[in-house]
């Protein structure tokens, strides 16, 4: 339902500028970033897989056997350079807040910086210009008015099922999801 919702956002987009077409992200793609860090060797890469594997009973602790249900509704933009769906703000939001703050300091404890001093605010970006240098020179702000129709729109709900470390350089998988090193799951 999410993906089939952006997806409609995107040719809603791209219908009324064909460039734009170069900035939207894959649907395989789609995800909410928790942290992102730099991990520049083997090592790095599997104290971050251990950091990863700890975390999961801390989170657990704070589920308390609960799920994470996420509502997505709204668009959002940074810096009229990235297009994004918004998470509803509730209890959940607030829980998945705690866990990408406690999964900071447990990659931090491991001698691993992770995150930055920005504020988490968890989205799910579905067109950013970076993704195109050519489409770079060629426009310099995404119009919002090009998804005004959608600037409410319910897309949908997910419940937090897994997490994953994922490599943003190593080529993607063939669904195109990000190349992932380690994940932990939760519930059944």
């Amino acid at each position: 339902q999410i993906t089939g919702n952006i997806q409609a956002v995107q040719d809603a987009v791209t219908q009324k500028d064909q460039r734009l077409s170069k900035a939207m992200v894959h649907s395989g793609s789609l995800h909410v970033t928790m942290l992102v860090m730099h991990l520049s060797n083997k090592e790095e890469i599997s104290i971050a897989v251990g950091a990863l594997s700890d975390s999961k009973d801390f989170v657990e602790d704070l589920l308390k056997g609960k799920t994470v249900d996420l509502s997505f509704q709204g668009i959002d933009h940074f810096k009229n350079e990235v297009g994004f769906v918004k998470l509803a703000e509730n209890d959940h939001t607030a829980i998945l807040t705690k866990i990408a703050e406690t999964m900071k300091k447990i990659f931090q404890e491991k001698g691993i910086l992770a995150g930055d001093e920005r504020a988490f605010k968890p989205h799910l970006t579905f067109m950013k210009l970076s993704k195109s240098a050519q489409l770079r020179k060629q426009v310099k702000r995404i119009d919002s008015s090009l998804y005004e129709d959608f600037k409410s729109h319910y897309f949908g709900d997910e419940i937090l099922h897994r997490l994953d470390l994922c490599s943003m350089l190593k080529k993607k998988q063939p669904n195109g999801y990000y190349y992932c090193e380690s994940s932990i799951v939760f519930g059944k």
